[in-house]
């Protein structure tokens, strides 16, 4: 993204970024939202900025979840930081190829086509390289948030590196001074 207009959107990773990353995780009840899930999404739906999901499930692929499973978590998800306007998966086996598994940029693509949006129009938010590979390849802005799991190479390549997920989303508004809404910016 260029200049100081707001993104049309931001598409979070979901493992590792807005919830503990619990591998291959079929139980709505495991879900827990990381610490500033809840503010970062507040301040951009407070801006109006449409939010989207975009996350790799190869446990589908691999026979460890199934798809209602993986459905599951994603409404618990919802239902704990609030609806989202797109949601992406990719079901796929890492050996499989696929073009929308992350690093490549079919997740990141498909969900702003969804939204009606071009992607370098934008963000994506996420806790590892493939996150970043993914926005860069499609075109659109990414903003690491490192994890104690993030290789350091990863966060050596990153543009936009944010300590934390309220940052990220000051980071996409592109500013860092905005402050978070009284009463959750819910929209």
């Amino acid at each position: 993204m260029s200049g100081r207009a707001l993104p049309a959107a931001v598409l979070f990773d979901r493992d590792g970024t807005l919830i503990e990353d619990v591998p291959y995780n079929g139980d709505p009840a495991r879900v827990v939202p990381l610490p500033g899930a809840h503010e970062a999404l507040a301040l951009l739906r407070w801006r109006g900025v449409r939010t989207g999901v975009v996350t790799n499930q190869s446990g589908i692929g691999r026979g460890l979840l199934t798809a209602r499973q993986v459905a599951a978590v994603n409404a618990r998800v919802e239902r704990l930081l609030g609806p989202f306007d797109v949601w992406r998966i990719c079901p796929h086996h890492p050996d499989d190829g696929c073009p929308c598994r992350k690093p490549a940029p079919g997740l990141v693509l498909s969900a702003a086509r969804a939204l009606g949006v071009a992607p370098d129009r934008c963000v994506v938010i996420g806790d590892i390289g493939g996150d970043m590979e993914a926005a860069a390849a499609a075109g659109a802005t990414g903003v690491l948030v490192p994890t104690p799991l993030t290789r350091p190479e990863e966060v050596a390549r990153a543009l936009r590196p944010a300590p934390d997920l309220p940052t990220a989303a000051r980071l996409a508004l592109g500013t860092t001074v905005l402050p978070v809404p009284e009463g959750g910016g819910r929209r």
